[in-house]
This record gives structure tokens, sequence and C-alpha cells, in this order.
């Protein structure tokens, strides 16, 4: 490699880098949690749920019950399962009949729980699970500027990690072995930067695609509907299969009994391993009636199986299916192995705690660059001012990046108090302690007092977290074991064993800076 090239690349890596940084680490901060966002959700409502990834309701009854509050004649009815929580997704479109009432007229979103059978909002279903997970592609900020943010931050890491590789090429595998903690400050974070950031390699290659992949296909949406659908867009979601068929209403009420549950046995006897994560009905209560069940096989089973079926209720035959067992098409493989690549759901805890710890290391190799940027540009050939001014980036870079640590552990503190606050209380506790907390650490200007006490207090609210579990609902650690909360232990064992490996690294630190004055006092 030429010297030219060598330096473009070396000052793309780094300008790109910088630029995304803080962006960057909030990303794979927040996305590091969201990992756990199902236990997070039930942790924080004290619920547990038995079958996973799949809708696993009583389909009779819930239509009865949502029969008590709405006139479902000539609806289309749409449950949904996407997280392993107790809420299932409901959508109602607007009735069909031309006789219906005004209020009949108008569609309706909300969930209802497979216990209780409680209906609510959006809003007061939000919780700190879903936050995390939304905060990791930026959905706070409006529509759809904090998807495209995220997408083009995704995009531009793609920059960073190529030209990382490319730049360290020669060197990659010897310096991969070379750890000098006793060398001077550039040496030590140049060292951990590389060795972490090989080995985040592949995980941070993945993230970066399919990230870039989900937050800016929308843009990619227009102008292919209009260069090969004449600007038609539902033809073009019809053909990637994300728009459901239309079946006519024909205004005349079905005579037999309508039994749901009876489908969906059918449909998991016919296809033995398969889950269900969607029921769609067409015309609800009317002689055209249609239900379709959707779904894929288990992943143990097959990773790429998804299958769907659609019966016409009057006669019980089969319209339309996609048998999950086939070979899944390219659409299929493209659709879905990217998006379990990115939501790392398909191999159990274990993959989750591996992908949440490789996430952490993604964000010390954002921070070791910026402090590398800091050491290679603090020397006294550049200017006074310049120096100031890098150190004032950095300063603030660390203040908004090492706060979301101890805000995080708050975080639970709090909804634990205040659990049914919803959206409104998360977003003020949240991005208000968020605030208060980075200017706090950016007046104090102190980048070791910032690491430091980030990390410190971050360790402590950690352990305070299945305290306050226990105190507040009395799902005590041994509780939770014995009555078999498996998602509600999780949470708590985890915050443990996070906030006590935090506490070993101040530990560390301490004595390090001991030795370190030993050695320079005379």
């Amino acid at each position: 490699m030429g010297q030219r090239t060598y330096n473009i690349l070396f000052h793309t890596h780094t300008v790109s880098g910088i630029v995304i940084s803080v962006a960057l680490y909030v990303i794979f901060f927040a996305g590091s949690f969201s990992f756990f966002r199902d236990e997070i959700t039930n942790w924080e409502r004290g619920h547990t749920v038995e079958i996973l990834d799949e809708l696993s309701i009583d389909f009779n009854s819930s239509i009865e019950e949502l029969g008590k509050d709405y006139s479902l004649y000539g609806r289309d009815i749409e449950l949904t399962h996407y997280y392993n929580e107790r809420k299932v997704n409901v959508s109602l479109s607007a009735s069909k009949d031309s006789l219906a009432i005004e209020k009949d007229k108008n569609g309706a979103f909300f969930y209802l729980d497979t216990k209780d059978k409680t209906t609510a909002n959006y809003t007061e279903m939000y919780g700190l699970g879903e936050f995390l997970y939304r905060l990791h592609f930026f959905a706070q900020i409006p529509y759809p500027f904090g998807y495209y943010l995220s997408g083009f931050v995704a995009f531009f890491f793609l920059f960073a990690i190529f030209t990382g590789i490319l730049v360290h090429w020669k060197k990659i595998v010897s310096n991969f072995y070379v750890f000098r903690p006793w060398a001077k400050i550039k040496t030590l974070w140049t060292d951990a930067h590389t060795a972490l950031g090989v080995i985040g390699f592949p995980f941070q290659f993945v993230y970066a695609v399919t990230g870039a992949f989900f937050m800016l296909k929308l843009i990619l949406v227009a102008p292919t509907s209009i260069f090969l659908y004449d600007g038609d867009q539902s033809k073009l979601y019809e053909e990637l299969e994300y728009n459901h068929p239309v079946f006519k209403f024909e205004n005349k009420p079905l005579q037999n009994p309508i039994n749901i549950n009876t489908y969906v046995e059918k449909t998991k006897t016919e296809w033995p391993g398969f889950k269900i994560t969607e029921v769609h009905i067409f015309n609800y209560g009317d002689t055209n009636m249609h239900l379709s069940i959707s779904g894929n096989m288990d992943y143990t089973s097959k990773f790429n199986g998804l299958g769907y079926v659609i019966y016409k209720v009057a006669d019980q035959s089969i319209v339309q299916q996609k048998k999950p067992l086939k070979t899944s098409s390219y659409l299929d493989g493209v659709k879905n192995t990217l998006y379990r690549l990115h939501l790392g759901d398909y191999a159990g805890y274990g993959l989750k705690i591996i992908s949440f710890i490789l996430g952490l290391i993604s964000c010390f190799v954002i921070i070791s660059g910026v402090m590398i940027w800091l050491v290679a540009r603090n020397k006294k050939h550049i200017p006074e001012k310049r120096r100031r001014f890098n150190e004032n980036v950095v300063r603030y870079y660390l203040a908004i990046c090492l706060s979301m640590y101890p805000i995080t552990a708050l975080a639970f503190i709090l909804v634990k108090f205040n659990p049914s606050g919803g959206m409104p209380f998360i977003y003020r506790t949240y991005f208000i302690s968020w605030l208060l907390l980075s200017t706090f650490f950016i007046v104090k200007n102190d980048n070791n007092f910032t690491n430091k006490y980030t990390l410190l207090s971050g360790s402590i609210l950690g352990l305070l977290v299945p305290i306050t579990n226990g105190y507040v609902t009395g799902n005590w650690i041994w509780t939770s074991y014995t009555q078999g909360f498996s998602q509600i232990l999780f949470v708590d064992v985890f915050w443990i064993v996070l906030s006590l490996m935090g506490l070993l690294v101040i530990i560390k630190l301490n004595k390090n800076e001991k030795v370190k004055t030993l050695v320079k006092t005379p």
C-alpha cells in the first residue's frame, strides 16, 4: 500500500469514526441492552412468559372479549406476536358493513393482555425495555429523521470498519497479541483499540450492514416503486409479501359457528414444530370470511422456515399456503436472515449474552478510538487553541457516553417505584437525568474523574436494582428462583454480575494509580 493511499484510508477512518462516535456509542450501548428487551419488560411488570416465540392464546375467548367493546362484523382482525410478553398486538380495520354505526367505521390498534384480558394503548404499555430498544435506532427523534440518522451512522460505520482493517492490515496479526499497559498512554489506547476491534469485527460488520439495511431501506422504497412499479407502492409491498391479499366483503352473515382454535390446531398438526406468530381474519362473520395463519418453524429445526396458510371459513378449504418445510425462497432468506442476525434471538440466552458482551466491547473500541485521536493531537507543535478545542470535544464525548451506564441503572430503579408511568415518565426521568449528569461531568472537566465515577455510580446503582425489585414487588432473587420466574431472575442476576465486574475494574484502576504514584515518588 502506497503512503498516499495509507494516509487517505487513515484519515477517512479517523474522521468517519470521530464524526459518528457519540451516536454510534448510544446505538451500541442501548442496543446491547436491547438483546434483553423482553426480559426487561417482563421484569418491569412482574410477569413471566412460559411459551416463547409464539402467539399462544385462546383465540376464541380473545375474540369474544374483543366483541364486548367492538362490533366485529365486517372487520379485518389481526392478532400478532412480536415479543415474548403477555400482551399481543390487536389491529382492527374499519367495518365494511354499510349499515355499521359511525363508531364502527373507524379502525383501532391496542394491546390485549392474554392473562387478564385488559387492553391498553401504546403509550400506556410503553416500558423501559421498549425505550432502550427504540433508543438504539433513535426512534425518539420524530419519524423518519431518527431512523435515517441511525441508518447513516451504521452506513458510515462500515467505512470506519473497513478503513480500520486496511490501515492495520500488515500488522493486524502481530499487534493482536500485543498489549503494553505500562507503555505511554497513546500506545495503551492503540493496543486496546486494535485488539478489541479485531475481536469484534465480525459482530460489528453484521450490525453495521443489517442496521443500515433496516433504517435506510425506506429511502429505497420511493425510487424503486417509481421506476419498477410506476409509482404503485402497494404493488411493491405485495411483491415483497408485506401486504395481505384482499377478499371481497359479501355483506351476508356467516351461519356456521366460528372456531378459530380449530384452524390453529389443524395447522400446527399439519406442520409439527410450527410457531404461530400472526392470525389475520378477513371479513369477520361474513360468508366470505377468510383466516390467515402465519409463523415460522422452530429455529432449532429450521432457521429460515417461514410459512402461512389461508382458509376460507365457509367451506374450510385452503385457498393459499406456503409450506414452511420446503426450501425457503431467496426473498425469505434475505428478509428473515437479516432480522434474525440483527436481533440475535435464534439461539437462546447464550447468544444474547455473547452479543451483549460484544456490544460493550464495541463501546470500548469507540471510546478508545476517541482517546487515540485526542492523545495524537495533544502535542507541542499543535496550537494551544486547537489543543483546547480537541480536549473539549473529548470531554463532551466522554461525559455524554459514559453517563449512560449510571442513568440506565437509575432508570431500572425508578420504573419500579412508578410502574404505570409509561412513556412520559420514562422520557422525563431518563433524558433529564442524562442531561444533568452529563452537564456535571462536563463542568467538572476531568476525564479520569468522569471515567471512574460513572463506572462506580453505575455499579452501585446496578446492585440496588435487584434490591429495589425485591423491596417493591416481593420478587427477591430466591423467590424468583423457587417460583420459576426466569425472566425476572435473569435481569436481577444480570445486574449483579455487571455491577460486580464494574467494581472489580474500579479496584484494578485504583491499584494501578497507587503503583504509578509509588513509581513516581523518589
